[in-house]
């Protein structure tokens, strides 16, 4: 059992999964991440969140895209374009041996979870990362010109189009991967790491029973900010707030998060609402652009999530 459990989706939450993972080994610390990204595509089924904290923890990530593996090459894009395929979802050569892993696996009958642990392991991470669920959630964005499936939102439309909400099929019956649910008696923290609050923690909160699952769990919880000085270091979150006529401020991503929160994470830059907010704040530098930088936040994370015990 792990006494500190980190929520996570996309780069910024992977970025602090990195540096939470070189403070605390992986007897102490696990993952849930969302997977309400999942899709199928030209046969494969695709986990991008969980790729990325992959290939993150694993020191295979690309640094420059930000998604998918470093060194990679591109002959089976270039093929496919040349015979008119889709090309819109960039799938590199290297990538494409954990898909065919993974859906293989999953086609055989092992389940998300199964498949996740033995890609870790053969790829040297010894820290459980979890799949918030083995049952299908989609996100699907809704939009001024329509429902899109996330990833056509995301990648396709490079996040274009005005958001109005968001839904995700199959939330209702879904349940919370029984393995996190385990780990949840014996916590000491849990992390709500920075990632986007619609669409990379709000799927893991909406299974049924799970905001309340971890409101009545002894271990406090904390939320880092995705958003610093108005401003979202990487993705659409500030984008997506701003239409949904929400002010783009730290402290509205906090009452989002509402009373589930114990305490709330603070960049420098937004110390003026530091003992203004409905729970207890820590300021601290937390835009992540060394692996130092990873280590000193999660660092700070840690300390703060403790103080609060």
């Amino acid at each position: 059992m792990s006494d500190y459990l980190a929520i996570t989706g996309g780069v910024g939450g992977a970025k602090l999964g990195l540096g939470l993972a070189h403070q605390l080994d992986h007897r102490a610390l696990c993952f849930a991440v969302n997977t309400g990204d999942d899709f199928e595509h030209l046969g494969w089924h695709i986990s991008p969140d969980i790729d990325t904290l992959t290939y993150t923890l694993a020191d295979l990530a690309n640094p420059e895209l930000g998604w998918g593996r470093e060194d990679e090459t591109w002959a089976f894009m270039d093929t496919l374009e040349a015979l008119g395929g889709e090309t819109w979802f960039r799938l590199g050569d290297r990538d494409l041996a954990l898909h065919t892993t993974r859906s293989e696996m999953l086609r055989a009958g092992a389940t998300l979870t199964q498949v996740t642990r033995h890609l870790c392991t053969r790829l040297g991470i010894a820290h459980h990362i979890y799949p918030m669920s083995d049952d299908p959630v989609r996100t699907t964005v809704l939009t001024r010109e329509g429902p899109l499936a996330f990833q056509h939102y995301f990648v396709r439309e490079r996040c274009r189009p005005s958001v109005t909400g968001f839904e995700f099929s199959g939330i209702e019956q879904a349940t919370l991967n029984p393995e996190l649910a385990d780990q949840l008696a014996s916590l000491k923290g849990i992390i709500i790491c920075p990632s986007n609050p619609f669409v990379s923690v709000d799927p893991l909160l909406k299974i049924p029973g799970v905001r309340q699952a971890l409101k009545d769990c002894a271990a406090p919880v904390v939320a880092v900010s995705p958003v610093i000085g108005g401003k979202a270091i990487k993705g659409p979150t500030v984008k997506m707030m701003r239409e949904l006529n929400i002010p783009t401020t730290a402290e509205q991503v906090a009452a989002h998060y509402g009373d589930l929160l114990d305490g709330f994470v603070l960049d420098e830059q937004d110390a003026a609402l530091h003992g203004r907010l409905d729970v207890p704040t820590v300021v601290t530098q937390t835009v992540m652009v060394s692996l130092q930088d990873r280590i000193e936040l999660a660092r700070e994370t840690l300390s703060f999530l403790d103080s609060l015990r």
